[in-house]
């Protein structure tokens, strides 16, 4: 059993509160002055309004002048759609024709023997006019791992319209990202913002097809809920969380800010796995970083073993508690080389194909060193014991 992890769940948060004080209404006296006032800026802000009309929203700050109560205000203004009558009317109509959906259609063997097609259904997000795609690798899992046929289909406006059949460019396990590529040309390519400005509380707006692709083009809106979570059993970067709706079938799907750009990518694999009624995207600076890798790396796969490892304990750190330097594994994917090889979260991996790791980092650096396929020794620190053991390299990120 192992015994060295130990999270005690007494995590505690400070939230901040709000409260409001209801008074009884008092009658005021209103001068003339005061009142011809009130009319001449009627007439200015009617006469205003139907020059434009531009969505605007006041974010509250901690800084501001002495005489403002500390508090300032920007206003940001959308010049999406002059007829919009909210934010999230005017994000649909900037990006609706950026996010796709997606059906993947694979054989399996039913249960008298035959075959029968299996499908499945999810959303996608326009990353080049040329016809790059983004969306979760979980969306297309089944097809790749497919030893028969099967088919991906990419809908560009509705379930009506026509669908492309689209390739895989290539995919990353451990970011739930997959790339897929269509025959298509003059796609409108999401505009995609810096992920690492976002704010606790910002509105955010959802795009993408929950319960599959005959409610595509579904929007939710919400606001950012936190930054920085990590869910270990289910992702190696730290999400977005946002309390926009997220269901199944918005699975890489867009999350956008009021601009209409694009913040993140869905994944409600990570809502139906782990929590209820919470939503996580996955940045879009992460992203950015992953796609370009894939495309550039399109026949290039990148060794994978399937574990995410604890960043908080350095070797400094276990020295302290009495344990031998190496990688802490916070987490093992299900069906990965690590779990096939019985690697265990909690488990300190102190040396890999024959080198020792005296920091955590360099166990990245020494599984680069190896080729999708290679069979490498590990020793691996588990309850006051050493054990050796074997692994056999897969690839993470690969191209179909």
């Amino acid at each position: 059993m192992n015994d060295f992890y130990n999270d005690n769940g007494n995590n505690s948060y400070d939230y901040g509160s709000y409260s409001y004080s209801p008074q009884s209404p008092v009658k005021r006296k209103h001068s003339t002055g005061v009142v011809i006032l009130s009319a001449l800026l009627a007439a200015v802000i009617g006469a205003s309004a139907g020059i434009t009309s531009l969505l605007t929203y006041t974010r509250l700050k901690g800084e501001g002048s002495s005489d403002s109560g500390n508090t300032t205000t920007k206003n940001v203004n959308i010049s999406v759609d002059e007829n919009a009558d909210s934010i999230a009317e005017a994000v649909y109509e900037k990006a609706a024709d950026s996010v796709v959906g997606i059906r993947t259609t694979t054989s399996v063997i039913s249960f008298f023997g035959g075959n029968q097609a299996a499908t499945g259904e999810g959303s996608g997000v326009v990353y080049s006019e040329d016809g790059y795609i983004i969306t979760n690798y979980h969306v297309v899992e089944e097809a790749v791992k497919s030893t028969t046929s099967s088919k991906i289909e990419v809908f560009v406006g509705d379930i009506n319209s026509k669908s492309y059949e689209a390739s895989v460019v290539g995919y990353n396990i451990s970011s739930d990202l997959a790339v897929l590529k269509i025959s298509a040309n003059n796609l409108k390519a999401v505009e995609i913002a810096d992920s690492s400005g976002l704010k606790v509380g910002q509105p955010a707006v959802t795009i993408g097809a929950p319960g599959g692709l005959e409610f595509m083009d579904s929007v939710t809106y919400g606001i950012i809920s936190g930054l920085d979570r990590v869910v270990s059993a289910s992702s190696s970067v730290s999400l977005i969380q946002t309390d926009a709706a997220i269901n199944p079938g918005n699975s890489g799907g867009a999350l956008l800010d009021i601009t209409g750009k694009l913040i993140g990518i869905n994944s409600s694999k990570i809502v139906a796995e782990e929590f209820e009624g919470m939503g996580f995207a996955i940045p879009s600076n992460k992203v950015v970083e992953v796609v370009k890798n894939i495309i550039s790396k399109e026949n290039s796969p990148e060794p994978y073993i399937g574990i995410t490892v604890s960043e908080k304990y350095t070797s400094q750190v276990l020295s302290y508690y009495g344990y031998p330097a190496g990688a802490v594994v916070l987490s093992v994917y299900e069906g990965s080389p690590a779990a096939e090889a019985g690697i265990k979260r909690g488990d300190i991996i102190t040396e890999f194909n024959g080198k020792k790791i005296s920091e955590y980092n360099l166990l990245n650096d020494y599984l680069k060193e190896c080729d999708p396929g290679q069979t490498v020794a590990m020793k691996v620190y588990r309850g006051g014991r050493t054990y050796d053991v074997n692994i056999t390299i897969t690839a993470d990120s690969s191209s179909k």
